[in-house]
C-alpha cells in the first residue's frame, strides 16, 4: 500500500505525449489532448477533447497537486503525514474525511482485511529487511497492538489515533479517490469524454469518437491482461508481488492485518471495475488477501463492482 510499492505498469491506448495532440476520425469536434505526469507516486495522465483543453488540464493538475498535499505519505506537511507524526489532526479537509469514511465501509465489508493502519507494520518490515533480516516475532506482535481500524477516532472536527505510535497509509485507496475527485471536477465543468489515470483509471463518459475508452493492464511480470473497455466506469489493479521487502523477492509488500505478516500471493494481479475508482481501488487491495470464493462473496456487497 505505501507509495513507492504500488504496484503496476498500466498502459492506455487512447493517449500519447505530454499535452500532445492526437488526430482521429472526423466524427470528433476537437483533437484529444493529454497531460502526462506523476501523481500519488504513479504515472498519471488525463485525456480529453475540448476547445479549452489546455486551461481545463491546467486546472485539473492544480487539483491533483492539492489532493496530493492531503494524501501523500511522503510530503512532510500533507494531512496524512501530520496525522502519522502527531497522532491527531484537527479540522482535516473534507476530502480526507470522505476518504476515511469509505475506508471504514470497506474495512467492515472485508472483515478487517482492508486496513490502512498496517503502515506501522510496513515500516517494521521495511526497516528490518533493509538490515538483511526479517523482524522478530515479538516486534510483530507488539506492532500488531498498534493496528486496527477500530483504533482510529473520526469526526468532522478531528481525526486521531487511540494508541501512540500508530500510522496510516491510504495508498490502497487514495489513487482511486483522487481519480474520482478529478472526474467530479471535470463533470462539473461540463465534460463528458475524459479518461483519468492516477495509477487507477476513471472514465467520464466514453471516447470522443463514440466508443468506450480502451485500457490495458501490464502487470510488469510478463503478463498482459486483455484490454478493459471503460465508459462512466473505473478500473483499479493491485499487484500482490509488485514489490518485495527482501532482495530475494520472497517477502511481498501486502501485509495481512490479522497476522501482521506478508501474505502469500494467490494471483499475479487483481483488477476490479466499479462506478467509483476509490471503491475499485480499495476492493482490489482487500481481494489480494482473499480466496476466489471469498472475493466473489465480498463483491456482492458492492453491486457496481466486478472482477475485470
Amino acid at each position: 500500500m505505501p507509495e513507492f510499492s504500488r504496484r503496476r505498469f498500466l498502459t492506455i491506448f487512447a493517449a500519447a505525449g505530454t499535452l500532445a495532440t492526437v488526430p482521429f476520425t472526423l466524427k470528433a469536434q476537437q483533437p484529444i489532448r493529454t497531460w502526462k505526469g506523476v501523481a500519488m507516486g504513479a504515472a498519471a495522465s488525463i485525456s480529453l477533447s475540448h476547445p479549452n483543453a489546455d486551461n481545463i488540464l491546467s486546472r485539473a493538475t492544480r487539483e491533483l497537486e492539492r489532493l496530493e498535499n492531503i494524501f501523500s505519505l511522503y510530503r512532510e506537511h500533507s494531512t496524512l503525514a501530520q496525522l502519522n507524526r502527531d497522532g491527531v489532526i484537527d479540522a482535516p479537509p473534507f476530502e480526507f474525511l470522505e476518504c476515511l469514511g469509505l475506508c471504514g465501509i470497506i474495512n467492515r465489508a472485508s472483515g478487517g482485511l482492508f486496513d490502512p493502519t498496517v503502515q506501522s507494520l510496513w515500516r517494521l518490515y521495511a526497516q528490518s529487511h533493509s538490515q538483511g533480516r526479517p523482524p522478530e516475532n515479538e516486534s510483530i506482535r507488539e506492532t500488531l497492538l498498534r493496528t486496527g481500524w477500530d483504533k482510529v477516532a473520526i469526526n468532522q472536527g478531528r481525526v486521531s489515533f487511540k494508541r501512540p505510535n500508530m500510522a496510516m497509509t491510504l495508498n490502497g485507496i487514495a489513487q482511486g479517490y483522487v481519480a474520482d475527485r478529478i472526474a467530479k471536477l471535470l463533470r462539473h465543468d461540463g465534460l463528458n469524454n475524459v479518461l483519468i489515470n492516477t495509477g487507477e483509471f476513471a472514465a467520464l463518459g466514453g471516447h470522443p469518437e463514440g466508443k468506450d475508452w480502451p485500457v490495458s493492464i501490464d502487470t510488469g511480470l510478463g503478463i498482459r491482461k486483455e484490454k478493459v473497455m471503460l465508459r462512466d466506469n473505473a478500473l483499479a489493479t493491485s499487484l500482490p508481488n509488485g514489490t518485495f521487502f527482501d532482495q530475494a523477492g520472497l517477502v511481498g509488500h501486502i501485509i495481512d492485518p490479522r497476522t501482521g505478516r506478508p501474505t502469500q500471493a494467490r494471483t499475479e494481479a487483481v483488477s476490479v471495475t466499479a462506478t467509483s475508482a476509490a471503491v475499485a481501488d480499495g476492493l482490489s487491495t482487500a481481494i489480494c488477501l482473499m480466496s476466489k470464493g471469498e472475493a466473489a462473496k465480498f463483491l456482492t456487497q458492492f453491486p457496481s463492482a466486478q472482477m475485470a
